[in-house]
């Protein structure tokens, strides 16, 4: 039998790479034989966090587009252009049985070569508001899978399969109790604990609307796991120094205790996080990053907020309410159990399944 090939391509984000990461674990179960090489940006995080997961990765010198100085894009064009021909090559010497995009600067080029030599293509949309590239290649892709409803708004209503983005499957594992989870942290087991993540790289005007009330939270005996990122680590440890309840960490291993160990948590609204949050029936204060493409966060925010799944708080209003919301919500347990019910209901498990079903589809065809 003929040894399946794939291409996985895209990145940029935890929230594009970990799902690239689940769709090529599921596909090594089915196909253990398989090939799977992945097809990213240099200098973007995918090149490293691919490689320790134990696939290849080659880079394409694409970059995004300078939406506020239109006389820098002429660089971005030329290196456009070297990414389509270096994707060609690739395509040409892989001979991939199908490609998968999960969205970010390399799948354009990956997949639209894929696409002119005829090979089946899938795309994975993580956001409820379609990003560029993957709108741009919808049109030849034979599946687009998506994590929210009414994306019809974006792509052919034909070829849209609602599954949900795949999650870390480690998250789902854990077997810790709250209270043990809490003990793995040097906490308290039994009092009211809040977990503030911001991403990879931190976030920082939810690291700086926590650290104003930190005092507070540590005297009203609230314990706060704080996630800060590299880059604010040192300021939070100095803060929170002396203070009890209160642990300081620029990023953490074991994200499934964190999340067990949490009543309530605040974060950034990524795809990503927030099908963790929906999987695992978290209570959550979302606060988008003004910094993303399409201001697509606040779009995934809303979707769950409308539905009494979550608050959003702007970035831009985080500094004067992120704190009073979090207070009231951690004193409220009805409406943290409300939302815990509400944001469970938009879960949409086993979605690196459902996935590899649509793969295997194409590859039969």
């Amino acid at each position: 039998m003929k040894q399946l090939k794939f291409i996985i391509s895209g990145g940029g984000t935890g929230g594009h790479i970990f799902p690239a990461l689940s769709i090529a674990a599921e596909l090594r179960r089915r196909h253990p034989d398989c090939e799977i090489l992945f097809v990213g940006a240099q200098g973007r995080m995918e090149m490293e966090k691919v490689p320790a997961a134990g696939y290849r990765i080659e880079g394409l010198p694409v970059a995004g587009f300078n939406r506020k100085n239109l006389l820098k894009n002429f660089s971005v064009l030329l290196k456009l252009r070297r990414s389509l021909a270096q994707a060609r090559r690739i395509i040409r010497d892989f001979k991939p049985d199908a490609a998968i995009g999960v969205g970010g600067y390399a799948s354009g080029p990956t997949l639209k070569s894929a696409q002119r030599v005829g090979i089946p293509t899938l795309l994975q949309e993580q956001n409820s508001y379609a990003g560029v590239t993957n709108k741009l290649l919808a049109k030849k892709a034979a599946k687009i899978c998506v994590a929210y409803e009414n994306m019809d708004r974006y792509f052919p209503a034909e070829k849209i399969i609602l599954t949900g983005n795949p999650v870390r499957k480690a998250l789902l594992d854990c077997k810790l109790t709250p209270g043990e989870a809490r003990r793995s942290f040097g906490l308290e087991p039994n009092l009211p604990t809040m977990l503030v993540v911001g991403g990879s790289l931190g976030a920082r005007t939810i690291n700086e609307s926590i650290h104003e009330a930190l005092g507070r939270f540590s005297e009203a005996g609230v314990q706060v796991i704080w996630q800060t990122g590299k880059s604010y680590a040192e300021k939070a440890q100095g803060a929170a120094k002396g203070m009890k309840g209160i642990v300081v960490t620029p990023f953490i291993a074991d994200m499934a205790a964190a999340y067990t160990a949490a009543d309530l948590v605040v974060s950034r609204a990524g795809a990503g996080s927030i099908s963790e949050l929906e999987l695992l029936g978290k209570a959550c204060v979302l606060v988008p990053s003004p910094n993303v493409a399409e201001d697509h966060q606040t779009h995934n925010a809303r979707a769950l907020s409308s539905r009494g799944a979550a608050i959003l708080v702007p970035d831009a209003e985080a500094p004067l309410i992120l704190a009073n919301t979090c207070m009231e919500l951690i004193r409220n347990d009805k409406q943290r159990a409300n939302m815990s019910a509400e944001i469970r209901k938009m879960a949409l498990p086993d979605s690196d399944r459902i996935i590899g079903d649509e793969i295997d589809k194409l590859i039969k065809k």
